[in-house]
């Protein structure tokens, strides 16, 4: 008798990065196609989104992080019952991507998983002149020594932004029908959002 593989039709997304990258930026232009350039300090904000794909119904969890990086012990817990990882820095700014390399290290670290989906995230491509990070060195390094995926993207322009939820849900093995799917994204999210209120810390990243 053969064993057919479940197909998961669940999954939790977490983006992490320092404060001011843009992580909020990145799934606001994704789930309502909206650009909000002044920075608003994110505590902790948890978006569900549901897919109706062929008749089967998939729920991506999006979980927006804070950057101050406050609550070791739940952000230990967040990584632990999450799926895949955006870990996000700015191009303008080295100090982002120095988080990002620590938080890679934390992740590996909790999950006790080297082929954890990971995808590193450079954003604010459209501050090309401010531009103080390297893509080919931090191509090589991701790619190469870290073996994950690396994509820039500009929240503001509207640019690779669809191209790191589709990796992300990619590498965290959604049903392969999922992708086409994503290029219709505006039929099949709701367009004002459903943005949820902030998350009370005590249940932060617990799966219901």
């Amino acid at each position: 008798m053969s064993l057919e593989v479940k197909e998961k039709m669940e999954v939790r997304l977490v983006f992490l990065g320092a404060a001011g990258v843009g992580k909020t930026a990145l799934i606001s232009r994704f789930l309502q196609d909206t650009f909000e350039p002044k920075h608003r300090r994110t505590v902790e904000e948890l978006h569900s989104k549901e897919f109706d794909i062929g008749g089967a119904k998939v729920t991506i969890h999006i979980m927006d992080t804070s950057g101050s990086y406050s609550f070791p012990a739940m952000r230990k817990l967040c990584i632990q019952n999450s799926d895949a990882f955006a870990l996000v820095y700015a191009i303008n700014d080295p100090d982002s991507l120095e988080a990002v390399k620590s938080l890679r290290d934390e992740i590996l670290a909790v999950k006790e998983d080297k082929f954890t989906p990971i995808v590193v995230v450079g954003n604010k491509t459209d501050r090309h002149g401010e531009r103080t990070v390297s893509s080919e060195d931090v191509l090589s390094t991701v790619e190469l020594d870290w073996n994950n995926s690396f994509l820039e993207t500009s929240a503001k322009e509207n640019n690779n932004v669809l191209e790191v939820f589709r990796e992300l849900l990619q590498q965290a093995n959604l049903p392969s029908r999922l992708s086409p799917a994503l290029r219709r994204r505006r039929e099949t999210f709701p367009k004002d959002g459903n943005k949820r209120p902030p998350m009370n810390k005590t249940n932060s990243c617990l799966i219901s």
